[in-house]
């Protein structure tokens, strides 16, 4: 990247001291501003392909060390809020640790400053006259992209806008008439080019300093790795959903690997080929959306388009199919209890499936309708689906469903999301996205209770070991924490960078050792990490920009990893989608 104007003197001293060091090939050095520390300020080291990238946050001296791998041609970058990036190519000696210091320049230009922003604060130049569209716009246009960022804030007119907001309708954003045409006036008169002066406050804590960030571009632009989960081997795998693919990154080696699942006698889209899906993205048939590994070694994968629970052998890279039965549509999340058996979602069915390896069992769960419109999109949906498919790409589902000509918008679909399963007694928990409810199964008598939430968006929810239910609430930039055995909740409010930006946590996980709640962000590019002994909140900025996680998994050197999907991925900075892993405490085993 060209390093920003005045910058040339800002990276300095370059590769002093190498020779005899003792320590692993890396980087150290001093971030400021005239002469003044920049605390918090990240420091990247770019492979020469881009394909790479670690790096490092300053602390409260502006100091940093970064031990790395990528050895040879590299660019390193430092940047921070409110400065320029100050970039420059260098040869990064594989033994011993360079001296790098960076002097950086505040960003006085407008424009240039309002694009190093967040999409977030971005979002603060949308001034919505009814709050419930709002509501909408939260809930219905953010769920697979950010909203704001230098792909989707490109000013357009009214009908342009008004042919977006249908594009994203033909993807099952649920609006209604009104909500559409409110949106696309809005983002006519927000989105308007001229630069955002907002204020953000980027709150800096010790916590950072001992931080690292790993990063691993894996397929193209067109790629969309929806989930990633460690595998026992402490390889990432990352469900393609676009493609139809099972990535496999070995971090040791950074060697990355496709594996494609087998054909299927559907069309393109699967069970969803009368969708206006995203051309380009999604090419396959399968879908394959979550994953997690049972005991014996398989991940067991949720094929989203095409009905399917497919198993995957990382040993042999075997996949097996197993039917669903193509009206349950678009199986979703998937957790496996302590005696094997594979619970999942099924979203736009308003149901759970149970699946048992052993006997190769399936069983599909229905869940409470929530209502009469409800009701009729859980028995009507799949054969409205059907009908639509003789006509693919068509998006005729709306013009026909009732959630344009009853004016019900997304309080028709329930959308049974996230699953998991309580360690205490076994039972399973669910949560409903629009619903604003989770609910439990008893997984010996499929008996279901639900209860409302106090936090709209309740969607992908974790145990910890207490048997405590922390749920992300995505509508509502919120925790929550459901207790079982007293039935009642805690909220909290997500740290926001100022007070009228929002976040959309997607998804959360409850570190095994710690008790450590970590939040996916996603529209200012944080994960964040929660204490609850002490009730308080640790932001760790991370380095790429359009930075949107789906599922957290914990890795054994000390990686807090996940996907960055961004749907499409070449709205992410650099255009590709990625492997990440924060590593909090830094590595704590070799990759």
């Amino acid at each position: 990247m060209k390093p920003g104007a005045g910058s040339a003197a800002a990276l300095a001293a370059i590769l002093a001291a190498t020779a005899g060091a003792a320590a692993a090939g890396g980087l150290s050095g001093q971030v400021t501003s005239a002469g003044r520390p920049i605390p918090g300020a990240m420091v990247t080291v770019f492979d020469e392909a881009k394909s790479r990238r670690d790096t490092a946050y300053a602390d409260a001296a502006g100091r940093y060390r970064l031990t790395t791998d990528i050895h040879g041609k590299v660019s390193v970058r430092a940047r921070a809020p409110y400065f320029r990036d100050a970039t420059q190519d260098v040869d990064l000696s594989p033994e011993g640790t360079a001296t790098l210091d960076a002097e950086l320049a505040r960003e006085t230009d407008p424009a240039a400053l309002s694009d190093s922003l967040t999409a977030s604060a971005h979002l603060t130049a949308l001034s919505w006259k009814n709050p419930d569209t709002r509501a909408a716009f939260v809930s219905q246009c953010n769920y697979c992209h950010q909203v704001g960022n230098e792909l989707t804030r490109v000013p357009r007119s009214l009908q342009g806008w008004n042919d977006t907001v249908q594009r994203m309708e033909g993807y099952l954003a649920v609006l209604t008439n009104r909500e559409a045409q409110d949106i696309a006036a809005t983002l006519t008169v927000g989105f308007d080019g001229k630069p955002v002066a907002a204020t953000q406050s980027h709150p800096w804590s010790d916590e950072l300093a001992k931080a690292k960030v790993k990063e691993w571009v894996v397929g193209d632009e067109l790629t969309f790795v929806h989930d990633t989960d460690v595998g026992a081997d402490d390889r990432l795998y990352g469900s393609d959903e676009g493609h139809d693919i099972v990535w496999v990154l070995d971090r040791k080696t950074g060697a990355i690997e496709e594996n494609r699942e087998p054909d299927i006698d559907l069309p393109e889209g699967g069970v969803f080929s009368g969708l206006r899906l995203p051309i380009g993205v999604f090419t396959g048939k399968h879908g394959p959306h979550s994953m997690a590994q049972g005991k014996d070694g398989r991940f067991w994968i949720t094929n989203a388009l095409s009905s399917t629970l497919a198993s995957f052998d990382p040993a042999t890279r075997a996949f097996k199919l197993h039917d669903v039965g193509r009206t349950h549509l678009y199986p979703h999340t998937v957790r496996i209890d302590g005696d094997g058996i594979v619970w999942f979602t099924i979203a736009a069915s308003n149901q759970v499936g149970r699946f048992d390896p052993k006997t190769e069992t399936m069983t599909v769960i229905p869940l409470p309708h929530d209502g009469f419109w409800r009701g009729v999109t859980d028995v009507a949906f799949p054969y409205l689906l059907k009908v639509a498919a003789l006509f693919p790409q068509s998006g005729m589902h709306l013009a026909v469903s009732h959630t344009k000509w009853a004016d019900q918008g997304r309080d028709a679909f329930s959308l049974a999301y996230g699953v998991d399963v309580n360690p205490i007694d076994g039972s399973v928990w669910y949560a409903k996205l629009n619903a604003d409810k989770i609910g439990r199964i008893d997984p010996k008598t499929f008996a279901i209770k639900e209860y409302d939430t106090p936090l709209k968006g309740p969607r992908r929810p974790r145990f910890d070991k207490d048997g405590n239910l922390w749920i992300p609430a995505f509508d509502d930039s919120g925790l929550m924490k459901f207790d079982p055995r007293a039935g009642t909740f805690a909220t909290w409010k997500l740290p926001l960078l100022s007070p009228n930006e929002y976040e959309t946590p997607y998804a959360l996980n409850i570190h095994p050792k710690t008790g450590d709640v970590w939040i996916t962000s996603n529209m200012s590019d944080r994960i964040f990490r929660f204490t609850p002994a002490s009730q308080t909140f640790v932001s760790y900025p991370l380095p790429t920009r359009v930075t949107w996680l789906r599922d957290l998994a914990f890795a054994k050197d000390g990686g807090i990893c996940s996907s960055s999907s961004n749907l499409p991925a070449y709205g992410i900075e650099g255009g590709k989608a990625s492997f990440i892993c924060l590593y909090p405490d830094g590595e704590t085993a070799a990759n």
